[in-house]
C-alpha cells in the first residue's frame, strides 16, 4: 500500500498537485457559506493554477470532446453571473420587469443613471462568479487527470469525513467553543469544519456510497488493497450513522434511509452482483445493529426537531414570497447574489421576526428568483444530463472506475435532493466534491459508447 502511494505520488505532475492543494484548501477553509473574505479568497486563488493548468491539458489532448454536454453546462453556470453584469441603457433597464421598486427610489434620490447592469446587487454576483472558480477549476482537472489519482480524492474526501466527525465529536462532548472553526456557527452541534450542520449532514450522507463501492470493489477484487477497502468503507459508514444521529439535521435523518438503499444497490453491483458472503451480511448486520443503536440513543432527540408544525418553520413560511417575488423577475429574474435586499423588499410585515432569513433555504427557488427562466434551464439540462449518465453507469460492469461512477451518481442526487430545503452547495466544500462527483460520474459516457458498440476514443492521461 506505501510502496504504491509513493510510485503514484512520484508521477502525479503539476495539474495533480494543484489539485490536490485545491481540494485540500476546499475542504478545510470552505466550510462556512457567509462572508468569510479571507479563507474564501485562498480558495478561489488556490483555483487559479488548476483551472489554467486544466484547460491547457484538456485542450492539447481533445478531452474536451468526450464531455462536450457537461462543459457546457460548466460554460452557461460561468456565463450566468457575467451575462447579469452587462450594462444596460437606463430606459431598457428600467422597464425590465422587478424594476419598479429601484426607479422610484432612483428618482426619489434624483439620480439619473445612464447605464445600469441586469443585477441589482451586481458586487454580490461578481462574488457568484468567483465562487464559481473552484468548483469549476476541479471539474476540469478530475476530466483530463487519470482514474487512479481521482480515486485517490475520494479516498481524501472519506479521510476527511472521518477526521471532520473526530472533530465534531470533540465539539458536542468537550463543550468548548475552541474547536469550532467559524465565528458564526450552530454551537453544540456537531458540524466538524463546516459552519452549518445541515451541510455536515449532506458531507455525511454523500460519503455513504462512496465508501459502499469502495467496500464492494474490494469484496471483488485481488488486489493487496483489496481488504483495505472493505474495512475502510464498512468504517466509514458506521461512524457516518452514528454522526447523522448525533448532528440531529431533519433531512439528514431524511435522508439516511434513501442513501443506504442506494448505497446497498451500489456494493453489490460493485462486488460481483453475486449471492451475499459471509462477509457481507456480517456487515449489513453490523450496520443494522449500528442504526439500531442510534435509533434508540440518537434518534429520539433528532426527531424532537420535527415535532413542530412545518408551517410554523420559517422557510416553508416564507417559501410563498419567494414565489411571488420570482414571478415579478422572470423572465431575467434579480441577479445571483441579490435574494437578500430583494426578498426584504417584499416581506410582509406580520411576518417579521427575530431570525435572519438570508437564504431560501430552497436552491431551486432561489436560483429563479436571481435567475429567472435561464437558470431553470440550466437545472432542467442538469438533470438530463445526470439521467444519462447514470443510466450508462447502471447498466455497466464491475470495475473501480464504473463503481465510483454508480456512486456518483447517489452522491449527485442526495445533494439534489437536500438543496429543496437548504443550500450546501453554496459552501466551496461542497461545491468542489460535487464537482468532482460530476466529473467521475461523466466518465460513464464510455460506457454508453462501448454498449453501442463505438470504442471510446484514446485520451491523454
Amino acid at each position: 500500500m506505501s510502496g504504491s502511494f509513493l510510485k503514484r505520488l512520484s508521477q502525479w505532475d503539476a495539474l495533480a498537485i494543484a489539485a490536490g492543494v485545491l481540494l485540500a484548501f476546499s475542504l478545510f477553509l470552505g466550510g462556512a457559506s457567509r462572508a468569510h473574505a479571507v479563507p474564501l479568497a485562498l480558495v478561489e486563488l488556490a483555483a487559479l493554477p488548476v483551472l489554467g493548468l486544466a484547460l491547457v491539458r484538456m485542450i492539447r489532448s481533445g478531452a474536451w470532446k468526450d464531455h462536450r454536454f457537461l462543459l457546457a453546462l460548466a460554460g452557461a453556470a460561468m456565463a450566468l453571473p457575467l451575462l447579469q453584469l452587462i450594462p444596460l441603457p437606463y430606459q431598457i433597464w428600467a422597464s425590465l420587469p422587478g424594476r419598479e421598486g429601484a426607479v422610484q427610489a432612483l428618482e426619489l434620490a434624483g439620480i439619473s443613471p445612464a447605464w445600469l447592469p441586469i443585477s441589482l446587487a451586481p458586487d454580490q454576483t461578481w462574488q457568484a462568479f468567483l465562487a464559481l472558480l473552484p468548483p469549476v477549476a476541479m471539474l476540469l482537472a478530475a476530466l483530463t487527470l487519470d482514474r487512479p489519482t481521482v480515486s485517490w480524492m475520494v479516498w481524501a474526501i472519506l479521510a476527511f469525513v472521518a477526521l471532520s466527525i473526530v472533530l465534531g465529536t470533540l465539539q458536542i462532548t468537550l463543550d468548548s467553543r475552541t474547536f469550532y472553526p467559524w465565528a458564526t456557527t450552530n454551537f453544540g452541534s456537531l458540524v466538524g469544519f463546516f459552519a452549518n450542520r445541515n451541510h455536515m449532514a449532506t458531507l455525511c450522507l454523500i460519503a455513504v456510497p462512496f465508501a459502499a463501492a469502495l467496500a464492494g470493489s474490494g469484496l471483488n477484487g485481488r488486489g493487496r488493497d483489496s481488504g483495505l477497502r472493505v474495512w475502510v468503507g464498512l468504517l466509514v459508514i458506521g461512524l457516518v450513522i452514528v454522526a447523522l444521529g448525533a448532528i440531529r439535521s431533519r433531512f439528514g435523518v431524511i435522508l439516511i434511509g434513501p442513501a443506504l438503499i442506494g448505497s446497498l444497490l451500489v456494493a453489490w453491483i460493485s462486488s460481483g452482483r453475486g449471492r451475499p458472503g459471509p462477509l457481507v451480511l456480517g456487515a449489513t448486520a453490523a450496520a443494522a445493529v449500528a442504526f439500531g443503536i442510534v435509533a434508540i440513543f440518537a434518534l429520539g432527540p433528532a426527531l424532537e426537531r420535527f415535532d413542530n408544525d412545518p408551517a410554523n418553520d420559517i422557510r416553508f413560511e416564507n417559501w410563498p414570497v419567494v414565489v411571488r417575488a420570482a414571478q415579478d423577475f422572470l423572465p431575467l429574474g434579480s441577479g445571483l447574489g441579490s435574494f437578500d435586499p430583494v426578498y426584504r423588499s417584499y416581506e410582509p410585515v406580520e411576518t417579521l421576526k427575530a431570525a435572519y432569513f438570508n437564504q431560501a433555504h430552497n436552491d431551486y427557488l432561489q436560483l429563479w428568483l436571481t435567475t429567472g427562466w435561464m437558470g431553470v434551464a440550466l437545472i432542467i439540462a442538469a438533470f438530463v444530463w445526470w439521467g444519462r449518465r447514470s443510466w450508462s453507469a447502471w447498466r455497466a460492469g464491475a470495475s473501480l472506475n464504473r463503481d465510483l461512477q454508480r456512486a456518483a451518481s447517489v452522491a449527485l442526487l442526495l445533494i439534489a435532493a437536500h438543496s429543496a430545503a437548504d443550500y450546501p452547495l453554496r459552501t466551496e466544500t461542497m461545491a468542489v466534491i460535487f464537482a468532482l462527483a460530476c466529473a467521475i460520474l461523466d466518465g460513464a459516457v464510455h460506457a454508453s459508447r462501448l454498449a453501442a458498440g463505438r470504442p471510446a476514443p484514446s485520451r491523454a492521461p
